[in-house]
């Protein structure tokens, strides 16, 4: 008898295991963010409603300098973004073909809406330790059959440029 079935068995004669009746189990929500950042152009419409532009409006006019790591180096947007990420430059993550997706560090393309996906590929042990629980705030309930849970996602509590 393997050493599994061997201790079922010990633990049934034993009185230890009990059949409950599950209950439904409630849905996980992982916030997202809503897609591809805008930028605030500065002005209004006739309505005044704030103008904003997707990040590929300017960017497709724009030549792409892959060693950009820092806002100073910047003249037109960005000013005054702090960037403290490492050794990475803007496209170790922007998609310097599509400004409105994100670039994976094997070059394919990502939403911004699946940034955990960007995030994890180089802080594995963070999303390793997401995946159990044990990084990422979350409210809700982590008994999923008394309620539901709603959790972060990367974006909710680091900023992508200054993560720390």
């Amino acid at each position: 008898m393997a050493f599994a079935q061997k201790t079922k068995a010990t633990a049934q004669a034993a009185g230890e295991i009990r059949r409950v009746a599950s209950a439904p189990l409630h849905p996980v929500t992982i916030q997202q963010p809503a897609g591809p950042p805008r930028v605030n152009t500065g002005t209004t419409n006739f309505h005044g409603q704030v103008v904003t532009v997707a990040c590929g409006t300017c960017h497709a006019t724009t030549q792409p300098n892959a060693r950009t790591h820092t806002s100073v180096e910047l003249d037109q947007f960005h000013q005054g973004l702090k960037y403290a990420h490492g050794e990475l430059t803007c496209l170790s993550c922007h998609n310097s073909t599509n400004y409105d997706t994100l670039r994976l560090a094997d070059g394919r393309s990502v939403e911004f809406t699946d940034v955990m996906t960007l995030c994890g590929q180089c802080h594995g042990s963070q999303l390793r330790d997401y995946q159990h629980g044990a990084h990422g705030g979350m409210t809700g309930y982590w008994d999923l059959s008394r309620g539901p849970r709603t959790r972060n996602n990367c974006v909710n509590c680091h900023d992508p440029h200054s993560p720390k």
